[in-house]
Formats: structure tokens, C-alpha cells, sequence
């Protein structure tokens, strides 16, 4: 039987300064994190879904925060971001760690591995 994924929650700049490249470094870090073992949720995927069938911000954050719950730790990467750092709040909240570098995401996976 395949072990499970630790989930990873990737948070960032999504509105500012452009959405495309927010949401393409937002998959840059995803597939990084694929790549070493992790299942990314990435929640500037939504930007198709914006796209096809507009919502409101406060929707978008609502979503998130559902998907937030699921996930194991959350991966802040840089640039300013109001709803980030709501999801930070949230994390904190709910005992979900939060790592502000994928190097230190890996040293706590590593640590709690040989726990």
C-alpha cells in the first residue's frame, strides 16, 4: 500500500502584480513540490475558473480556506499578499504549520519522518 502525500498548501501573491505570473510561479513552486514527494494544493489554479466564470474575492478566499482545512502545512512564498497572509492566520489557528521556505519545509518533513 502507497504511503500518503503530505499535503502542501502553496500560498502567494495571486492579484498583484499580475495574476498570470503570480499563478505561474504559483505551479513553478507546485511542481517543485511534486517533484519531492509533497501533493501541492495550488489555489491560483482558480484562475481559469475566474476566467470562465467570475466570482467574487471573498468566494475565492472562502474556497481556499476549505481546502486549507485538508491540507498538512502551508508554503508561503514571497511578495505581498492580503489573503496569504489571511490564510497564515488561519493555518496558525488551526495548528497547521506554516513554512516560509521550501528548505525548511523539508528539514520539519525529514524531522518528523525520523520522529
Amino acid at each position: 500500500m502507497m504511503s500518503r502525500r503530505t499535503r502542501i498548501y502553496v500560498a502567494g501573491p495571486y492579484t498583484r502584480p499580475d495574476p498570470a505570473a503570480n499563478t505561474n510561479r504559483a505551479i513553478e513552486v507546485g511542481n517543485r513540490l511534486w517533484d519531492a514527494g509533497y501533493a501541492p494544493f495550488i489555489p491560483h489554479l482558480t484562475h481559469l475558473w475566474h476566467l470562465v466564470t467570475p466570482k467574487p474575492y471573498e468566494e475565492w478566499l472562502e474556497l481556499d480556506i476549505e481546502w486549507l482545512r485538508a491540507c498538512d502545512a502551508l508554503l508561503r512564498f514571497p511578495g505581498e499578499s492580503s489573503g496569504a497572509d489571511k490564510e497564515i492566520v488561519f493555518a496558525r489557528q488551526n495548528n497547521i504549520p506554516v513554512y516560509f521556505t521550501e528548505a525548511k519545509l523539508f528539514a520539519a518533513e525529514l524531522a518528523r519522518r525520523d520522529a
